[in-house]
């Protein structure tokens, strides 16, 4: 390697994100990133502030601990898990001269590594390594079995110039190569050893991921290691998916803090009124404090007061529930065994715990074809040899051919695998009877693939194939007496008929997603120079002799016919190759493999020059059945009003015919429209023409588009076709479609349609369809796929879920949810989706409701107390209120409650609809449950006001007092909203009947408890109501006199002491003009030095003063 080893990463990766120093700090700067937990902590320090702290510093900063001390425990718990996963991994140990932990490996190790051995694990920390390998006992080269940031390949086959090259005195050589990048399907190097110059390429990489297969034992030269890796260079962070529900929640807090403000700013400008009015003449009574000038300094103080006073309009407790709530519906989805797929010992999996109640309004739906709907288990099932069709037996399902049709007997071949089936005895007899272009239509079947060959028994082959389809043709050859039997970089093993014959391996030509196509260059034994080629029609027909143009015309029309049935196609072609044509351009090859400048279409020439002038052999159909279920599934969501849209990589004719086969397309509709322009013009017109075919009245297309160009923006409304449409574009009409100007017509005419077909996509398009529906549509999107070409869809869709299937893990890895049947898709959505989408909206609903029934009564409240920021409620009530009091019934409500059962859920799927429009909590109903708390909170304050005011008892004492008040009114507000959310609850359990009620009766036990003489004598300055205040008894005022308090009082001219020194000392012995307030109204006049009120009236000295008659 380059430069000195001190300058590269060491290989040790750090998994988890804290340790035991950073943990606390960290953690914490974290989680006040949150706006919420953040103004929390700002009010917890005004509250700090004597000069405008009406509560005790622990009605906030309690409930603020809570929360931080929960999240914080989640987050130390799931980061624990991922340092102990590291923490494993990097123990592993990997061999050379001594035992090393993979964590200590450093660029230019060689290191060992033996079969079945990962190179590192999933979440490991691993180095990608340059691989030598030696012929072993087997004779077979080594293979991995790799997993990418692309996808799961079943197979890698890493390809060596020269084998046995490695000597473990490596010092001699030299490497050059790319320095760390994430691409994963590219690599350039060179090595230079005894002055011999070897190219290096991605073939020859071992990744991440990699499991060593086929071989004892290889060796490998470290050349990245850590962050360096391709695959640590791919791991970026996923983007957050929020709810539309989590978007809602924050407009709706800012607007909350518009109101808190404003009722605030017109608190204070009150108070302001009432000192320059009234307060300002009772200084000798109610003196002002030192720091305060004037009344608006004293209003600036009391807005701040009232800001904490007032802001549990937004209670921290929200955001915790929310979490509680969203945790436990998704163990509902783990735990549901009716998703639980048997034969794979899978359940479904929430992998995240945000998107529950978005998976209730789900409108659109983007799904892959094959293992998606499919089942990715390929068979055999028709072939076309020199224009003739085998296997085409009267039969459209396979299960009824079970039935009509004798299985062919394999019995004269050996090696042939018991698992496959076949019914046309026409193709065995012509195999045995020696046609030649049968034999070389196998022949070329068992030679060009990758397939690597196990024998662990003799006899019993298994095959490792990158693809399903790739086995299933091999397999195919294998029964009709062509048996790959083994490989090694040189050569190929075949058993002919029961013959076993060596092929020398002269070239690959890899399969490329641009290709579409992959040969393979042969000697045979008889020294001939051959070439095989299989790939798609679309691309093997232009590389046909002309000479084939009758049998391509016959070919192709089995191909259409194969399509029609939903088969998976494949051409096969062949050449013989001239010896010195062959070293000529095997010449320019190498050369073309050394180059280090446009390495990549230098290689696309060469291998053009020789992919020409093929003999067609015929053509391969496989099939790929649907899933259990999935036409019925589909059905279900079109009755959801969820459109469904098939993005798929298939043909054309295959993928309409699975799309008629689930329903997704049915005889009855009302037109098909097929876009399949080869310029944007022609697109643009075949778009608007389609629109205005299904469409009865809208607005121009043409004026949208206008609109669109104009603002650059625009949301897409509804619109009603006047029938049921299908829209079917292919991948390369669709890059025309996509683009800035005609993306608005395409998505008009498509979600004009029932159902939408996207064929021949890039993985590329498909995130690009799911983006453009997100742009324009206010709905929530949901993609599902099972592959790696799937997970740029899944990522980008407001929820991704990933199949379990044949085709690896990468889509489970990056989705939001799983399970390994699409059926299950129909009880995730309208069972797990609609319940947690309505629990949610009932838990805002009403989280919001009592939270403004619990605050606004302060706000009543101030126009009796001269707007002092005096609570109606004591600190320790404020305090549990919402931590305590209402936390468990409405997390009850929230995690059991059923509109109706999962039965009528499934069989009603219509009930899904509202969730759609989001009709149960949005702008409208907010403002209806903060309405409903207002009016909640008036009727809270005013009844028990009117109710004690002014009230005696029979021996003419005063039945108010302030603790008698504000007993009555927390007492009634907590019964107001345990009943209604008695009467919000429609699934009552054992559960719901314990929080509910139980709430209520632990308010009581509490009340006792706080309320209780022996607490008040034992913390004073805690604990501040005297006696227990079930009566109405006054307070003692000797007792009250033998400690000070913090709290203001309830009367607008609070005081700690009596009067009596200032009245006996005559100095205000006399009638003066004053402003003051009475039962909430502003008066002047005289006033009565005794009783504060009105010289005219009859003055009741042996009565104690009313606090609402002074307010």
């Amino acid at each position: 390697t380059n430069g000195k080893l001190a300058c590269y990463l060491g290989n040790a990766i750090k998994t988890s994100k804290y340790n035991i120093f950073n943990f606390l700090p960290l953690n914490l700067f974290e989680q006040f990133q949150r706006l919420a937990n953040a103004y929390f902590l700002i009010l917890s320090i005004f509250q700090l502030i004597p000069q405008i702290s009406s509560l005790a510093w622990y009605t906030t900063v309690i409930p603020l601990m809570v929360v931080l001390s929960m999240t914080a425990v989640k987050d130390a718990i799931d980061d624990l898990v991922k340092w102990l996963s590291g923490a494993g991994i990097q123990g592993l140990f990997s061999y050379r001269m001594e035992e090393k932990k993979w964590m200590n490996i450093q660029v230019g190790d060689i290191i060992k590594l033996e079969n079945n051995q990962p190179v590192t694990v999933s979440t490991s920390l691993g180095s990608d390594f340059f691989s030598f390998w030696f012929e072993w006992e087997q004779g077979n080269p080594f293979s991995t079995s790799a997993a990418t940031a692309f996808g799961d390949l079943h197979l890698e086959r890493p390809e060596f110039t020269e084998p046995g090259l490695l000597l473990l005195h490596f010092s001699s050589g030299e490497m050059r190569y790319e320095s760390p990048n994430n691409k994963l399907d590219k690599f350039t190097g060179i090595l230079t050893y005894k002055g011999n110059s070897y190219f290096l390429d991605q073939d020859k990489l071992l990744l991440r991921g990699c499991v060593i297969r086929n071989t004892d034992w290889c060796y490998g030269l470290v050349i990245y290691t850590g962050p360096d890796t391709k695959l640590m260079q791919n791991t970026g962070k996923s983007s957050f998916k929020r709810t539309h529900m989590d978007h809602l929640m924050n407009v709706l807090v800012l607007w909350i803090f518009l109101f808190l403000g404003s009722i605030c700013f017109i608190l204070a400008i009150g108070h302001g009124i009432w000192e320059s009015r009234t307060g300002y003449y009772f200084q000798n009574f109610l003196p002002w404090k030192e720091y305060v000038s004037s009344s608006f300094v004293s209003a600036t103080f009391i807005f701040w007061s009232y800001f904490i006073i007032l802001n549990t309009m937004v209670p921290i407790s929200l955001y915790v529930s929310v979490e509680i709530i969203r945790l436990g519906n998704s163990c509902y989805i783990n735990w549901d065994r009716k998703m639980f797929y048997t034969p794979k010992n899978a359940p479904a999996q929430a992998r995240t715990t945000t998107l529950n109640e978005e998976l209730g309004q789900v409108k659109y739906v983007f799904s892959d074809k094959t293992g998606t709907l499919t089942q990715n288990i390929m068979i055999f099932n028709k072939c076309s040899i020199n224009g003739t069709l085998y296997a085409a037996a009267e039969k459209f399902v396979l299960a009824y051919v079970f039935q009509t049709t004798e299985k062919v007997n394999f019995s004269y071949n050996k090696l042939a695998d018991p698992k496959f089936s076949f019914y046309d005895m026409t193709l065995v007899e012509a195999v045995k009877k020696g046609d030649r272009r049968v034999h070389l239509f196998f022949l070329s079947l068992s030679l060009c693939h990758t397939v690597m060959s196990e024998e662990k028994v003799k006899g019993e082959l298994v095959y490792q194939a990158q693809s399903p389809d790739e086995g299933a043709l091999v397999t195919a050859a294998r029964n009709f007496g062509f048996v790959f039997r083994s490989r090694t970089s040189e050569i190929i093993v075949v058993v002919e008929m029961g013959k076993t014959k060596v092929y020398q391996l002269l070239a690959i030509l890899d399969f490329s997603n641009v290709r579409k196509r992959m040969s393979v260059i042969v000697r045979t034994p008889e020294n001939r120079v051959m070439l095989f080629c299989k790939g798609a029609d679309t691309t093997l027909c232009q590389l046909l002799h002309p000479s084939c143009s009758a049998l391509r015309d016959v070919t192709m029309g089995h191909l259409d016919d194969f399509a029609s049935e939903g088969l998976r196609t494949l051409m096969v072609a062949y050449r013989e190759l001239d010896n010195s044509f062959f070293c000529a351009w095997s010449r320019k090859h190498s050369e073309a493999c050394l180059s280090l400048v446009n390495r990549e279409n230098k290689m696309l020439n060469v291998y053009e020059e020789i992919e020409k002038d093929l003999m067609l052999l015929g053509a391969t159909a496989i099939e790929d059945k649907l899933q259990d279920g999935v036409p019925e599934t589909i059905i279900t969501l079109n009755k959801a009003k969820i459109k469904m849209w098939v993005l798929t990589g298939d043909k054309q004719e295959t993928a309409v015919n699975i799309a008629y086969a689930c329903n997704i397309f049915d005889n009855g509709m009302d037109g098909m429209f097929c876009v399949d322009g080869s310029d944007a013009e022609t697109i643009r017109q075949e778009l608007r023409y389609r629109w205005e075919s299904c469409h009865s009245a809208s607005l121009d297309p043409r004026f949208l588009t206008h609109l669109f160009t104009q603002y650059g923006f625009l949301l897409i409304p509804e619109e009603v076709p006047n029938g049921n449409y299908g829209l079917i574009i292919n991948g390369y009409s669709l890059a025309y479609a996509l683009e800035r100007n005609l993306e608005v017509e395409l998505l008009r005419t498509a979600c004009m349609c029932k159902g939408v077909i996207c064929c021949r996509m890039t993985p590329l398009q498909k995130a690009q369809v799911v983006e453009l529906v997100k742009r324009y549509k206010k709905a929530v999107t949901l993609a599902i796929g099972d592959g790696a070409n799937d997970v740029s869809m899944i990522k980008a869709a407001h929820i991704g879920v990933g199949i379990s299937s044949q085709e690896g893990t990468q889509a489970m890895l990056n989705s939001d949810f799983t399970f390994s049947q699409f059926q299950y898709l129909q009880r995730l959505l309208l069972v797990h989706g609609r319940w947690s989408y309505n629990r949610m909206c009932k838990f805002l609903s009403y989280f919001f409701y009592k939270n403004f029934a619990f605050t606004l009564v302060h706000f009543w409240y101030s126009f009796y107390n001269g707007f002092s920021a005096q609570t109606v409620y004591d600190a320790w009530f404020i305090t549990f209120y919402n931590l305590v009091y209402t936390s468990l019934p409405v997390l009850g409500l929230s995690l059991f409650d059923q509109d109706v059962n999962e039965t009528w859920s499934l069989h009603f799927p219509e009930l899904y609809e509202p969730g759609q429009h989001n009709l149960y909590f949005n702008k409208k109903e907010f403002v209806k449950c903060c309405l409903h708390g207002v009016y909640s909170s008036f009727v809270l304050f005013f009844v028990p006001m009117r109710t004690i005011c002014n009230s005696v008892r029979s021996d003419g004492k005063e039945i108010s007092d302030y603790q008698s008040f504000s007993l009555i009114v927390q007492t009634s507000l907590l019964w107001v909203v345990t009943m209604q959310i008695a009467l919000e609850t429609t699934y009552w359990t054992v559960i719901s009947h314990f929080v509910t009620w139980g709430s209520l009766g632990f308010y009581f036990c509490i009340l006792n408890f706080l309320y209780c003489d022996g607490l008040c004598s034992m913390f004073p300055n805690v604990f501040q109501f005297l006696g227990k205040a079930l009566g109405t008894g006054n307070l003692p005022i000797q007792t009250k006199l033998k400690h000070s308090s913090s709290r203001r009082s309830a009367y607008a001219f609070s005081h700690k002491q009596g009067f009596g020194a200032l009245i006996t000392s005559g100095k205000f012995m006399r009638s003066m003009i004053a402003y003051g307030v009475i039962n909430g109204l502003f008066w002047s006049g005289e006033i009565c030095m005794v009783c504060w009120g009105p010289s005219d009236d009859h003055c009741p000295t042996d009565t104690p003063p009313s606090p609402f008659k002074l307010n």
